[in-house]
């Protein structure tokens, strides 16, 4: 299917008069990427991409409609819509219990979290699944890029995916992500106890209309919830989970202490310690107060 989606761009493209470089241009990739897609290889195109390809050489929604059996190849069925529906969110919140999500995986513990794959049926399967991932991760850089939200339980930053060496790494960039103005980073401590995600991920997602959609996900499942009540008490659900974990400079504190000790006794801030430092952030926030999640909350003026 991914030759066949190549083909097509390239029959297309040489029918509109146009070189690789200026359908790149006009898709706003390099002309490398077009050459890829002709060909079948490197990364997969996006939904995003596809929908590109298709404005600009005026396929008719041809490409699009295509683009799923592109990605069969790759993904389990329980997966594949949730991704065409993350690439259209423009807010995506996600709980993660043990693994980093897949929009901030470096290539080498995606490749070390994809290998255990139960689905997965050889070396050149999984070659392609770390380059979608990776491929996906370009969402991030683009015009439109969506607001980011993720707690991490505790457990994501202990548990060493492919060795030392590629944690470390992983948690570096966590702490790149954690510092971009879209993206919000919190960790979810072993003392909050027990919670409604446990065991599981939990993502929801908010579309352009206003409309949100939610995910839950295991080892070897997953479930795409789109009815509106379930998908509240899915929000709500995360709502708590973000009011529980670290405000975030409090978590990326931790992430690096983490790192920094690789992995063999980084301290955990107690209760009393976290009340400790947002009572300081309090009085440095000019007037404001902070929510559990860390974000400012004007103070309310009293009345006359």
């Amino acid at each position: 299917m991914a030759a066949l989606f190549g083909a097509r761009v390239r029959r297309l493209r040489t029918a509109a008069g146009l070189t690789q470089a200026e359908l790149g241009a006009r898709t706003h990739v390099v002309s490398t990427r077009i050459t890829q897609i002709e060909r079948a290889s490197g990364a997969k195109p996006t939904l995003e991409l596809a929908r590109a390809l298709d404005a600009a050489l005026g396929a008719d929604d041809l490409l699009v409609e295509l683009w799923p059996y592109v990605y069969r190849e790759a993904f389990p069925d329980w997966s594949r819509r949730f991704m065409e529906y993350s690439e259209r969110a423009v807010v995506i919140r996600q709980y993660a219990a043990h693994v980093v999500p897949g929009l901030l995986q470096t290539k080498d513990y995606a490749r070390a979290v994809l290998k255990v794959g139960r689905t997965l049926s050889g070396e050149e399967q999984l070659a392609e699944r770390v380059a979608l991932r990776m491929g996906r991760q370009e969402r991030l850089s683009a015009p439109d890029r969506p607001e980011l939200w993720l707690v991490l339980d505790e457990a994501v930053l202990r548990r060493p995916v492919g060795g030392l060496p590629v944690m470390r790494e992983q948690l570096a960039r966590l702490l790149t992500a954690g510092s971009e103005s879209h993206i919000t980073v919190q960790v979810l401590p072993f003392d909050q106890g027990e919670h409604e995600v446990m065991g599981g991920s939990l993502t929801v997602l908010t579309l352009p209309d206003g409309s949100e959609i939610a995910y839950t996900e295991g080892a070897h499942y997953g479930q795409l919830i789109e009815d509106p009540d379930e998908v509240r008490r899915f929000s709500l659900t995360y709502d708590r989970l973000r009011a529980a974990a670290l405000p975030p400079l409090m978590s990326l504190d931790m992430i690096r202490s983490v790192r920094e000790d690789n992995h063999r006794g980084a301290n955990v801030p107690s209760r009393s310690e976290r009340r400790r430092v947002a009572q300081e952030q309090l009085q440095q926030s000019r007037g404001g107060r902070l929510r559990g999640g860390g974000r400012r909350i004007p103070r309310r003026r009293p009345r006359p």
